[in-house]
C-alpha cells in the first residue's frame, strides 16, 4: 500500500516472487515523494565517507537513533543510488560528475538533487518506469485501503473502499504498508492532502506496536501567503546561503545556534516560532532572504520553488519569502525490525510510516528518500524469503475499524468541520512547543471526538477516524515523554532526562505508553 519511493522500490524487489499489487489512494503520482525537494543524502563524493554520514545521522537523532539501522542506511545507500542511476534517474551533474550539495547538520556535501529541487519526483518517475516494465506488478489507483484483513492474527489482505463507496477485499500472502506520513493531523503542514496517517492507524487497530510517535519534525520554512498551500521552501536554500530575518529585518539565527541557518531543523523551527511569538504583529512571519545571491543561480538551482512562488507574485531572487514552520515528517511510526517486519505476522512497513529508529528523535535532512529505497528493498527481500518457506491460505475478512455514530446520514460539511477542529487542536496544543497542560487539554478534546465522528463507511469518514487515532497516539506519547529531545520540546521539561527517557516509546492497543 503506497506508491511512493518505499512502495515502488519494494514492488520492484518483489516482482520475481509472484504477483504484486501496488495500491494508491489517489493517482499514482500523488505521494510525499513527489514533493521531496531537498534531495537524497549519500556518501559517494570524494571527500566523504559512510562513517561521517553515520555520525551526522546519529548526531541529528539526539541520542535516540538505532545505531544498527543508521549503519544499514548509510552503508547500503550507495548501492541503492547506483541502482537508481542504472534505472535512469537523472541526478544533477557538473562537468559530467554527480553534483553534491550540503544541507543543515551535514558535515560534508553529500546531497544529490534532480532538476534542482524536484528530486523526489524524478526518483519516483524512474522507479515507476522500472516497475511498469515488470510483468508481475499491477497498479491500482484511487483505491482507499480502509483496513487490514486478519486471520488468526496474521495480515492476509486488505479491505478497500473506492470512490463510489464500494467495498471489496483483496487477499495476499503478505502486506507492506508504505503509506507515508501523517502531516494532515496538524493545521499547518507541508504534506499532501493524502497524508492522513492511514497506515499508522490501520496497523494500530490490527494490534501492531508503534514507536516514537511523539517525534514529529516541523520544517522551519513553509511558504506563508494567504490563500496559498503551505508549500515547502527547501532547506537547500539555506544550504546555498539564504538567511532568515524577523519582521524587523534582523538576522536572528546566529543567536540561537552556532550553525545559524544550518542548525538542526528542530532548533530552527523553534527559533522561528519564538520570533513570531514575541513579534507584536498578529500576522507575524519571518523571511527567507536570498537577495544577496546571484539571480541566475537562484532560478536555475530552484526552478520549482521559483515558479511556485512567482504564482503568488514573489520573485525569490529579489523578494523576501514569508515563511512559518509546518508539520513535515514523522520520525515515529509502526515499529519494525531491520527487515521491515512489524509485530503482526505477515505485516511489513517501510518508509515514513515505519519506525526502525533510524532517525531517532530528529531526522537528518535528505535521509528520508534514502530510507525509502534502502528499507523498501530490505522489507521486500524479507517478504520474498518468508514466502519461499511459507504459503498462506486465503482468509476471511476480520474487520478492525473503530466505531462511531451511524454514518447513514452523510454530512460532509459537518465532517470537515470536525477534521478542521482536530487539526487546529493539534497545532495549538501538541505542535512545535508543548507542555503538560496543553497536551492534557488536547487529549480530553480528542477523546470527546470519538463518539462525534460518523461510522467509517465512506473514504473521508475512514480518514477522519485515522486522523483521530493518529492524533491520540501522538498526544499520548508526548505526554508520556517528560523531557525535551530532538523534535519533541516541552517547556515544562526543557532538558534531556537520559536516565528515564533515552529510550524509545512503545504503545499498542489497550496499553499505556512505555519506554524501552
Amino acid at each position: 500500500m503506497g506508491a511512493g519511493v518505499a512502495g515502488l522500490r519494494a514492488a520492484i524487489e518483489l516482482a520475481s516472487a509472484g504477483s504484486v499489487l501496488v495500491l494508491a489512494k489517489n493517482e499514482l503520482t500523488e505521494s510525499a515523494t513527489q514533493y521531496a525537494q531537498g534531495g537524497i543524502a549519500v556518501a559517494l563524493s570524494d571527500d566523504d565517507d559512510v562513517a561521517l554520514h553515520l555520525q551526522d545521522t546519529l548526531d541529528a537523532g539526539d541520542g535516540l537513533c538505532n545505531a544498527e539501522a543508521a549503519r544499514i542506511l548509510v552503508e547500503e545507500g550507495p548501492l541503492r543510488i547506483r541502482e537508481l542511476l542504472d534505472w535512469g534517474t537523472s541526478f544533477d551533474r557538473h562537468d559530467a560528475k554527480l553534483s553534491f550539495t550540503r544541507e543543515g547538520a551535514h558535515s560534508r556535501s553529500r546531497v544529490l538533487h534532480a532538476q534542482g529541487d524536484s528530486t523526489g519526483r524524478e526518483i519516483a518517475r524512474a522507479l515507476q518506469a522500472k516497475a511498469r516494465k515488470l510483468k508481475n506488478i499491477s497498479f491500482c489507483d484511487f483505491e482507499f485501503t480502509a483496513d487490514l484483513r486478519l486471520r488468526r492474527g496474521r495480515a492476509q489482505g486488505v479491505k478497500l473502499v473506492n470512490e463510489r463507496a464500494e467495498i471489496h477485499e483483496v487477499s495476499a500472502s503478505a502486506v507492506l504498508l508504505a503509506t507515508g506520513g501523517l502531516g494532515q493531523v496538524f493545521r499547518e503542514t507541508t504534506n499532501p492532502s493524502i497524508a492522513t496517517g492511514d497506515g499508522v492507524a490501520m496497523a494500530f487497530r490490527a494490534g501492531a506496536e508503534l514507536s516514537d510517535m511523539e517525534f514529529v519534525q516541523f520544517h522551519p520554512t513553509a511558504l506563508y501567503v494567504k490563500g496559498a498551500p503551505r508549500f515547502l521552501i527547501s532547506e537547500a536554500l539555506r544550504g546555498e546561503g539564504a538567511r532568515l530575518r524577523n519582521m524587523e529585518m534582523v538576522r536572528f539565527m546566529p543567536k540561537y545556534h552556532e550553525l545559524a541557518e544550518l542548525a538542526p531543523r528542530d532548533v530552527v523551527a523553534r527559533a522561528i516560532a519564538h520570533e513570531i511569538e514575541v513579534s507584536p504583529s498578529p500576522d507575524a512571519v519571518v523571511y527567507l532572504d536570498l537577495t544577496h545571491l546571484k539571480s541566475n543561480l537562484v532560478q536555475t538551482r530552484f526552478p520549482r520553488i521559483y515558479a511556485t512562488c512567482m504564482e503568488y507574485n514573489i520573485d525569490i531572487a529579489t523578494d523576501l519569502i514569508p515563511v512559518r514552520p509546518a508539520a513535515h515528517y514523522a520520525m515515529g511510526g509502526i515499529r519494525t525490525d531491520l527487515h521491515g517486519l512489524t509485530s503482526v505476522p505477515g505485516l511489513y512497513a517501510a518508509g515514513e510510516v515505519a519506525c526502525t529508529g533510524v532517525h531517532g528523535a530528529n531526522r537528518l535532512a535528505s535521509n528520508s528518500l534514502l530510507e525509502g529505497v534502502v528499507f523498501g528493498a530490505r522489507a521486500a527481500r524479507a517478504m520474498r524469503e518468508e514466502m519461499q518457506t511459507k504459503r498462506s491460505a486465503a482468509s476471511n475478512s476480520h474487520p478492525v475499524m473503530g466505531n462511531g455514530k451511524d454514518g447513514s446520514e452523510h454530512d460532509p460539511a459537518s465532517l470537515e468541520k470536525s477534521i478542521q477542529q482536530l487539526r487546529d487542536l493539534m497545532w495549538m496544543h501538541a505542535g512545535i512547543v508543548r507542555d503538560e497542560k496543553s497536551l492534557r487539554h488536547a487529549l480530553e478534546q480528542l477523546e470527546a471526538m470519538r463518539t462525534a465522528l460518523p461510522a467509517p463507511k465512506l473514504r473521508r469518514q475512514c480518514e477522519a477516524h485515522n486522523l483521530l487515532a493518529t492524533a491520540l497516539l501522538i498526544t499520548r506519547s508526548a505526554l508520556a515523554r517528560k523531557e525535551s529531545r530532538g523534535a519533541h520540546y516541552r517547556v515544562d521539561c526543557p532538558v534531556h532526562d537520559d536516565a528515564h527517557f533515552k529510550r524509545h516509546s512503545l504503545v499498542r492497543q489497550k496499553e499505556n505508553v512505555r519506554f524501552e
